[in-house]
């Protein structure tokens, strides 16, 4: 039977072919631009913050990875592609009249080059995009610094697991992947031009075709050989057992001597393939494969599993104890909790103080915070805002600063920002959002132990904030400490504040930012990218999609644009290799508000150490619950606060400080990174006094301290003696906060366990509770003192102690028939929100204090905030509940206990025009009279309870109301914001 000829590929004119280059073209522009103008616009910022040789280290290191990736894998293709198309078979049989391969054999053979080279090339470009994300396991391989310290099986460096094997893994995982799309562009080759035939049952394979397909099956078995040899090493992380990390005994026993075989039976499988080469059937490989797949059942799977119940699992104390002691030490060491940093103490826990021994705790008693950071966010704006554009982060910090005679106090900071959701109406233009409001104005402070005055005392104007206002307007002020006097108030850098701005002006030109309603600004710092030329505007007016930026005529040649201005986001850019703190603050250093940021060094892979889902362990009732920061979803074996880095507030410069100059990490990085992380010694004594120890540091050692305080293996495989974190007894989320950990806690207090300590030291504290149970187990600190900064108390309480926890401690309060009939007079019937503040604990004179403030806000009002109403006191079961902090202390110990807290401020004014206590407002006649008419109906509701009148109770409490009420109305009034924006 005559066959036909096969249908060619129909011929392009000269001018589709025209077309569609200019089509592909034009497409490839489209998708390579905005990558170019990404590339421009971070190189241009790179250059802002000097730190342009980050940006050119890791272009440069992932331009050379593509190109390496690119030519690995294309390369192989190639080879592949080559040598299977020159083995190809002279005469190719056809297996019938409608050969479904002649056609697309006819359609290669006409466009053999196409094929030739865009095979290779396509496969080799999307090989070195994917290769190219790996720049850090790289560098980190190229600059690997020794840790000093051995594995304990293999005798290894920790260097090795932490720098060498994940590159060799990396390499290796490449190598898979081209021996692997190698095979199978060979097979679809030999097969296409008739090197394989499936004719028949058995079908036919050309010697070349067999060749060639069983040296990459034998090289790809040899490979798995060597993934054999180097799973042994990562079973120094082993996660068998969910007590620890690291080898257990099944994977000393069974598993590592079964990569072992499975090694030398990989390479007796891979012989046979190579021995294929010369034999005339697949039969020897065959049998070689289908061996290693029953060893790696048998061997690899079934072994251990039998070893495991059998041998390990009746007697898994004693069978388990060497690898518990192995993981214990080294997750002591990877995460910093060595016998050089932590101290434990016994502590009672309980004890009979007297008043006397009270005011002996001279550090801690006056010290003791009643101003709750995660609460207070509204009552800073609605005092301390000034104009619906500015706003305060939420929660607040807490942070201290010496007086002028050297004592030290603890404040809730906040920094007034520009925020960029509170511009309305025509302030959202374009010139007023970009050009007018670009910057924030000082920092507002407050005594996060003091009040104005007692809420009862003050007709509705007490439990208040005594509020500082570093400002503009403020910069001369006297009496504001030299320690919070500011050289420069305004703030282009901060987390409220969105977007890009532009600023800057001509020489002599008016300026146009926002200062004031009657003052204008021109920037003068070094921060922003110059708009100087045409090139710039251009490439931002695209990379925005704002052709203003283009045209408008304010922008000149000393326009600079300033965009990356979160503190974290600008850090988290030069220092890649960090992970940031979820917790920026602002601090007056030197004079300058500065952004502080805490930057860890992390590794996944320290042997035998315990791994920790970052998100999970840093959740709390403040923070929130785990997802909310993605880049913490991962795992880790050993963290590092190895760096302090700054921002500065006004002009956005970024510093690096090495805080452990002994972490390898770190020096690997610096490495890499040279010339871009300062020495430790550069830090000034001005910005050593505001470090803190960091939260999510604290977060994770407090969790690893609840199982890792134990030191007997045998006791650590039982439990018996682990601890808990609690949950938060007053979660500031609300319903979506319940059962998260209460978050741990910045103090000013005396050295734990230390009796009658006069220096106070700045610290981050937690309770703990025993597992599964709420009395409390332990008490830690972490000092942020400079002269014992990173050094942890631990005080352990016996572990029959029925010494209560925070859950306990908040049920004793919300039982207490005197506290709640006072909290639901507070409420008064739902028109108020009692708001619990934060329960803290503090050891006290051999005991456990917990102290928490009590908040009103008037319900489901917006311009509503929290007021220190009462402060409850807790102390061995004993209660006590009253408007200030030193009466509750004498209900407890007795009087005189109290004595040293410090008094509220003076009662408010009751003359018109006066200052309201805790604001810089001017109380408006209205609002006094409302005021005293509060206090008027408190004194009338106490005359009747104390006399049994039921009538004059409920009279006082409407005239309560109605006085609440029009307090609030004149207050609003008084805080409306005035002046309308510029440029409206």
């Amino acid at each position: 039977m005559a066959m036909r000829p096969p249908v060619g590929v129909p011929t392009l004119t000269r001018r589709t072919r025209i077309l569609l280059a200019v089509a592909g073209a034009a497409v490839l522009l489209l998708l390579a631009g905005s990558r170019l103008i990404n590339v421009y616009i971070d190189w241009l910022w790179f250059g802002e913050v000097g730190f342009r040789s980050v940006f050119s280290t890791i272009l440069f290191t992932r331009i050379v990875q593509f190109l390496v990736g690119g030519l690995l894998i294309g390369g192989l293709v190639a080879l592949s592609l080559w040598i299977a198309y020159r083995s190809r078979p002279v005469f190719v049989p056809l297996s019938g009249p409608e050969d479904p391969i002649a056609r697309y054999r006819t359609v290669i053979i006409q466009r053999l080059r196409l094929f030739a080279v865009g095979i290779p090339v396509g496969i080799g470009v999307i090989a070195g995009l994917s290769a190219q994300g790996d720049w850090q396991v790289v560098q980190q391989f190229i600059n690997s610094t020794p840790f000093g310290v051995a594995d304990p099986e293999f005798g290894l460096d920790v260097s090795f697991y932490a720098f060498q094997l994940p590159f060799y893994r990396l390499l290796l995982n490449w190598l898979f992947v081209g021996i692997a799309i190698s095979f199978v562009v060979a097979l679809i080759t030999h097969y296409i031009f008739g090197g394989i035939r499936l004719t028949g049952r058995a079908g036919v394979v050309s010697g070349p075709a067999r060749a060639q397909l069983a040296i990459l099956a034998g090289v790809f078995v040899l490979l798995k050989a060597v993934a054999y040899w180097l799973d042994r090493y990562e079973l120094m992380g082993s996660d068998r057992n969910p007590l620890f990390n690291g080898a257990t005994y099944t994977d000393l026993h069974a598993v590592m001597p079964a990569k072992l075989i499975l090694l030398f039976i990989s390479v007796i499988c891979a012989i046979a393939f190579f021995a294929a080469v010369f034999r005339q059937n697949l039969q020897l490989p065959a049998i070689a494969t289908v061996l290693l797949v029953i060893s790696s059942v048998l061997v690899g799977a079934a072994w251990p599993a039998v070893l495991q119940q059998f041998v390990v699992a009746p007697n898994a104390g004693d069978r388990e104890a060497l690898s518990i002691e192995r993981n214990i030490e080294a997750t002591r060491q990877a995460y910093g909790l060595t016998e050089e940093t932590v101290t434990e103490v016994r502590y009672p826990g309980t004890s009979e103080a007297t008043p006397a021994e009270v005011r002996a705790e001279t550090a801690t008693i006056p010290n003791i915070r009643i101003l709750d950071p995660a609460k207070l966010s509204d009552t800073f704006t609605q005092f301390q805002q000034g104009r619906t554009f500015y706003g305060f982060q939420d929660p607040l910090d807490i942070d201290r600063y010496a007086a002028d005679d050297g004592t030290v106090q603890d404040y809730v900071v906040a920094l007034r920002e520009l925020n960029s959701q509170g511009l309305a109406g025509n302030q959202t233009d374009w010139i007023n959002q970009r050009l007018v409001y670009t910057h924030g104005n000082g920092i507002v402070v407050a005594p996060a132990n003091q009040v104005n005055a007692e809420l009862d005392d003050a007709g509705g104007q007490g439990g208040l904030p005594k509020f500082t206002s570093i400002d503009i307007a403020s910069m001369d002020n006297p009496n504001i400490p030299q320690s919070l006097q500011v050289e420069e108030p305004r703030t282009y850098y901060g987390e409220l504040t969105e977007g890009y701005s532009i600023v800057g002006a001509p020489d002599g030109a008016p300026p146009v930012e926002y200062d004031s309603d009657t003052e204008r600004y021109t920037y003068a710092g070094r921060g922003g990218v110059p708009l100087d030329n045409f090139v710039n505007r251009l490439a931002f007016a695209a990379y925005y999609g704002e052709r203003n930026i283009l045209f408008n005529s304010s922008i000149n040649d000393n326009s600079k644009i300033m965009y990356v201005r979160d503190p974290a986001d600008r850090v988290q850019a030069v220092a890649p290799w960090l992970t940031t703190d979820g917790d920026p603050y602002p601090a007056v250093v030197d004079g300058r508000i500065t952004w502080i940021v805490d930057g860890y060094t992390t590794l996944e892979n320290y042997p035998y150490a315990e791994r920790m889902q970052l998100g999970e362990v840093t959740a709390d009732a403040v923070a929130g619950g785990p997802g909310l920061r993605p880049e913490l979803d991962r795992e880790v074996s050993y963290l590092r606060n190895s760096v302090k880095a700054t921002v500065d507030a006004y002009d956005g410069t970024v510093t690096l400080y090495a805080f452990d100059e002994t972490d390898p990490v770190l020096k690997t990085w610096m490495k890499t990174f040279p010339g871009t992380v300062q020495p430790e010694s550069a830090i000034t004594p001005g910005l050593r006094e505001h470090l803190r120890y960091p939260e999510d540091q604290f977060k994770v050692q407090r969790a690893l301290l609840t199982r890792y305080h134990v030191d007997n293996p045998a006791e650590f495989f039982s439990n018996v003696s682990f601890w808990d974190v609690p949950s938060d007894p007053t979660p500031s989320g609300g319903a979506t906060a319940a059962g998260l950990a209460q978050p741990p806690f910045y103090l000013l207090a005396g050295q734990p366990g230390e009796r009658s300590s006069d220096k106070p030291t700045f610290q981050l504290t937690s309770a703990l509770v025993f597992q599964a149970r709420e009395f409390l187990s332990a008490y830690v600190s972490a000092s942020s003192h400079p002269e014992t900064y990173g050094q942890i108390t631990v005080l352990q309480l016996p572990p029959d102690t029925q010494t209560q926890g925070p859950q306990l401690v908040q049920s004793l309060f919300a039982g207490s028939p005197e506290v709640s009939k006072d909290l639901g007079l507070l409420a008064r019937n739902g028109q108020s929100a009692v708001v619990n503040g934060n329960l803290l604990t503090l050891p006290v004179a051999g005991g456990l204090l917990y102290v928490e403030p009590v908040y009103i806000q008037r319900a489901n009002e917006e311009s509503s905030y929290p007021q220190l109403a009462r402060v409850l006191v807790s102390y061995n079961g004993r209660v006590g509940f009253a408007p200030s902090l030193d009466t509750a202390l004498d209900q407890v110990f007795g009087a005189g206990a109290g004595a040293d807290v410090p008094s509220a401020g003076a009662t408010p004014p009751t003359e018109p025009g006066t200052a309201v206590p805790g604001t810089d407002a001017t109380a408006s006649p209205e609002l006094v009279a409302a005021a005293q008419a509060i206090r008027t109906a408190i004194d009338q509701f106490r005359a009747a309870s104390a006399s049994g009148d039921f009538v004059g109770q409920g009279e006082a409490l409407q005239a309560l109301d109605t006085a609440t009420d029009r307090f609030q109305a004149a207050q609003a009034a008084s805080a409306a914001a005035p002046a309308p924006a510029p440029g409206g």
